[in-house]
């Protein structure tokens, strides 16, 4: 007899002490680290249900960057004539691609992993938020998988960041904390209101054309600008452009980006943290 997978999830998945069912509130970073037995299993399991039976196994992750960058170098460079500060245009693309990329790809498997897997979360007594963290793990190989063509296209045109690239690590960091953040929000509200899953897709196509990943920041000034990097993905963007490719640095715009995604990420922290009281009870 076949089991359903959220039963198998809850059956196999190594078992974690929940420190809020100890009566205590350990902080979130401890509670993280705690559950990185977890955090490891869901996402090494996340990373064998992608690839199961996939002919061309990670050669995937390169097709979508691939041809957007293509239909991207043909609209932007080629029609509007996006001026990308001396940066080959495929380079200039790709580069904010594989960051939108990740951040498309961990907040959407981050919002679905506790309604995905139910009697995880009623049946498995664990820290809530482990489940949400080890979403942002397994997209890393896409990352990772993507950063190698970057490197490999500024071999082609001869483009070296210089020190820059020692920033890369904080580029990495800025990444992850933003990605967390939007993910503990999007996961907490879809265990409550499950139209997320309906309104995620059309709301990240927005947000992709929102930021400069086909084109730069800089065609925006002075407040116009300062207004734009609210959103943490402008900071992101620019960010990995400044350390990878050695682009002219973000200036302001870096620093309201980046408080915007330590706001997020704080109150995501927050809310979570709140509404996982009630999650067994309404999932």
């Amino acid at each position: 007899m076949s089991s359903s997978p959220g039963a198998e999830t809850a059956a196999t998945v190594p078992w974690t002490e929940n420190a809020a069912g100890r009566g205590g509130r350990e902080h979130t970073w401890t509670v993280l680290w705690r559950s990185r037995q977890l955090i490891g299993y869901l996402a090494l399991r996340d990373l064998r249900l992608r690839y199961r039976q996939a002919a061309l196994g990670v050669i995937w992750v390169l097709v979508q960057p691939v041809a957007t960058v293509v239909v991207f170098t043909f609209v932007f460079d080629r029609l509007a004539r996006i001026d990308t500060q001396g940066i080959p245009y495929p380079l200039f693309a790709l580069t904010g691609l594989i960051a939108w990329t990740y951040f498309a790809n961990a907040t959407s498997r981050s919002s679905e992993v506790l309604v995905g897997n139910p009697s995880l979360v009623t049946k498995v007594y664990f820290p809530r938020m482990a489940a949400p963290a080890a979403g942002l793990l397994s997209p890393l190989v896409d990352l990772v998988v993507s950063g190698v063509l970057v490197a490999a296209l500024a071999v082609y045109y001869g483009v070296w960041p210089g020190w820059n690239l020692l920033a890369a690590p904080l580029w990495l960091l800025f990444l992850l904390g933003t990605t967390l953040g939007v993910s503990l929000w999007l996961s907490a509200v879809n265990v409550r209101y499950r139209d997320v899953r309906h309104a995620l897709g059309p709301a990240l196509q927005l947000w992709l054309f929102a930021s400069p990943v086909a084109y730069p920041a800089s065609a925006l000034t002075g407040w116009q600008e300062l207004l734009y990097a609210v959103n943490p993905v402008v900071g992101i963007v620019e960010f990995g452009r400044w350390s990878l490719l050695g682009a002219a640095w973000p200036g302001w715009a870096l620093v309201v980006s980046a408080a915007s995604a330590g706001l997020l990420l704080v109150t995501g922290l927050a809310y979570f943290r709140r509404a996982e009281r009630s999650f067994a009870d309404v999932i």
